[in-house]
């Protein structure tokens, strides 16, 4: 014992072994943080218990959108689209989160090409099917929608298998959610009066149409509705931080009670070093007067710092969506070759990339290069499958968050000047007569009518007319233009 009058240190606790000292800290606090990590395990495990039981009868369908063959829409008319389905967001509560297990619906955007034939999809609840077609009839009322089998069915759910092999990736941002990525504005040019527009889905296509038989890649965005206070607050404090200007950190009371403990005693501190150092005349307010300088650095930034911070708050200004992006490439092992159409979708995906701001890559990707290789690659192999075909946002990396511009950029209609061959486009319409409408009537009238129109035609309107090669007109008398 080492008695120093108004503190005692016990020195056999350093004559201890270790086992025996761990031990002990166990038995003082360390069953307590074990009760907390399992208090928290079991709050988590009730919630997907009664997640499965709220989710168990949930029936999803995929739709196949075709779009007329003349489309002069921009991305635009898509993001109006993801405007519109925004509308089904349904904010939790504690309340029923816990009580009825509440999980927040998905939609997952796809575009997959089978053997070089380019398809969009749509998958969404049964339940939602109505605002997604009424989404998209707004924007393309010349669309054809069309309820499909879900194409992931067609291949083995687990690898190695003795038919399939795949190459599959999570994509995801190289910087915080809060930088933008380029979006489809940015793809407009200006030729003297005319402005272009050069559509970025051209690209993607034309890397989906260079497969072959027994080959399939499938592209999958699956959104999510966020509330904005969310992510916005957090882009918020991104920007503030880039020009330099203080975030108001939110604080313990524990950390708060220190704060004003210290706070009080520079007070005294201060009052005590003026009361000595001090010149007479002198107030205590004058001496402790400083200059803080200027709120933020904003003058200070360069040209581009700006543009960047300016589009920053143009992300922050539209509705956003948790996002996951993913790509499978799967085909029979006696044609497997993930290059032919990898690395030229990777390619497709660079020209929305910005190097200043944002850019989206392969970061969760079945190619490993070190420590146990092979155990890794089955095993990523068989989570992004499962992940692909459940429609699973959260398996794999974390999601992040795009507004309904980048959202449009990555995933929309191509307009007609893209030429794709083997894609998907609707007809024209058939117009359907009103129900109600006598239909028999009218064409046993229209043939009397027309017997009557004949007899009342005037000798000159029932003489035959014949054209020329210079396209002009002449009665059978040929004595001028009929």
């Amino acid at each position: 014992m080492l008695d120093l009058g108004f503190f005692v240190i016990d020195l056999s606790f350093f004559s201890r072994s270790t086992g025996i000292v761990i031990w002990d800290i166990f038995i003082s606090v360390g069953w307590f943080l074990l009760a907390v990590v399992l208090s928290f395990a079991v709050v988590e495990l009730y919630k997907y218990y009664k997640a499965l039981r709220y989710t168990s009868d949930w029936k999803h369908v995929v739709l196949a959108i075709d779009v007329p063959a003349v489309n002069i829409q921009t991305p635009k008319a898509v993001e109006q689209l993801f405007s519109h389905i925004f509308s089904v967001m349904d904010p939790p509560t504690i309340a029923s989160v816990f009580r009825r297990g509440f999980m927040q619906n998905t939609f997952s955007f796809e575009i997959i090409s089978i053997e070089g034939y380019i398809q969009f999809l749509v998958r969404t609840l049964d339940k939602y099917r109505d605002v997604v077609e009424a989404a998209v009839y707004a924007q393309y009322a010349e669309a054809e929608i069309t309820e499909v089998e879900d194409y992931v069915k067609s291949v083995p759910d687990r690898f190695p298998n003795d038919t399939h092999d795949i190459w599959a990736a999570d994509y995801l941002l190289t910087e915080d959610q809060a930088y933008p990525i380029r979006t489809y504005e940015e793809f407009e040019h200006s030729i003297s009066k005319d402005t272009i527009f050069k559509d970025p889905m051209g690209t993607i296509l034309e890397s989906f149409s260079r497969i072959g038989v027994g080959e399939q890649v499938w592209f999958q965005i699956i959104i999510e509705p966020i509330e904005d206070k969310k992510w916005k607050e957090d882009a918020i404090k991104k920007i503030k931080e880039l020009i330099g200007e203080k975030v108001a950190k939110k604080t313990s009371v524990l950390n708060s009670f220190s704060e004003r403990v210290s706070g009080s005693s520079k007070v005294i501190m201060d009052e005590l070093s003026w009361q000595l150092n001090s010149k007479e005349g002198e107030s205590p307010s004058s001496s402790n007067e400083k200059d803080d300088g200027p709120k933020n650095e904003i003058l200070y930034l360069t040209p581009g710092q700006k543009k960047i911070l300016e589009a920053m708050e143009d992300k922050i200004r539209k509705i956003g969506f948790v996002t996951k992006i993913r790509l499978i490439y799967v085909a029979e092992k006696k044609v497997f070759n993930p290059s032919r159409a990898v690395n030229s979708f990777t390619g497709a995906l660079n020209q929305f990339n910005i190097p200043s701001s944002n850019s989206i890559l392969p970061k969760y990707i079945t190619s490993v290069n070190y420590f146990f290789k092979e155990q890794r690659k089955i095993y990523r192999k068989n989570i992004l499958m499962r992940a692909y075909k459940t429609r699973d946002k959260d398996m794999g990396r974390k999601p992040f968050v795009l507004n309904i511009e980048e959202l449009a950029t990555l995933w929309h209609f191509p307009m007609s000047h893209v030429k794709t061959p083997l894609l998907q486009k609707s007809e024209n319409k058939a117009t359907e007569p009103p129900s109600g409408l006598p239909v028999g009537a009218i064409v046993d009238d229209v043939v009397e009518d027309s017997d009557y129109l004949e007899n009342t035609k005037s000798e000159a309107e029932k003489k035959p007319k014949y054209v020329t090669d210079s396209g002009l007109v002449y009665d059978d008398n040929s004595e001028g233009l009929a």
